[in-house]
């Protein structure tokens, strides 16, 4: 059982039970107590259904689909590199400005993260790919992923024809022999 504020504080001696000195913010915001009780400083207790389950939040749908592991690895990676990328031109710049002797190693530092950003951002979009033709996102004819498809399918088949096969066997003699000796 939980302990509201109510609960925790006791009224102090002398005062009626039913109220309580500490202000309890009441379950149901459209509800408001007496003004004459909130003149006096007093809010009445009131009490909480038992075993009653509120979320904190309330979840929605999501709008898109979560992207796939390796691509979100992939895009974290990139964002990361993106970043330290531009914090290097910042203080490159800012160093310039400054005629400290670090503006030189700054940019060498911020020319060599736009070729490692890039690249990052290129593994996404590739990994991206890769993935949508692995896993069947894309249907094309060239599709690897159909083409995987069409095999399962055909091996399925095959499969099915055979249990069938066994199926008319087992139905003919029940011993296993032919039906013409």
């Amino acid at each position: 059982m939980s302990m509201g504020t109510a609960e925790r504080h006791r009224a102090p001696e002398g005062d009626d039970a039913s109220e309580v000195s500490v202000p309890v913010v009441s379950e149901t915001p459209d509800r408001e107590p007496d003004r004459e009780v909130v003149e006096a400083g007093r809010v009445p207790r009131t009490r909480e259904p038992q075993g009653v389950y509120r979320p904190l939040w309330r979840e929605e749908p999501a709008r898109r689909r979560r992207l796939p592991d390796p691509v979100r690895t992939a895009a974290v990676r990139a964002v990361i590199v993106v970043a330290v990328t531009l914090i290097l031109a910042m203080v490159a710049f800012l160093c310039t400005l400054a005629e400290s002797w670090l503006a030189f190693p700054m940019v060498l530092g911020s020319v060599a993260g736009t070729v490692v950003a890039t690249w990052g951002v290129l593994d996404v979009w590739v990994t991206r790919q890769v993935w949508n033709q692995r896993h069947g996102v894309v249907s094309v004819p060239s599709s690897t992923a159909r083409a995987m498809r069409r095999e399962r399918r055909r091996a399925r088949r095959q499969a099915r024809r055979a249990e069938r096969g066994q199926e008319r066997i087992g139905r003919r003699g029940g011993t296993g022999q032919l039906s013409h000796p």
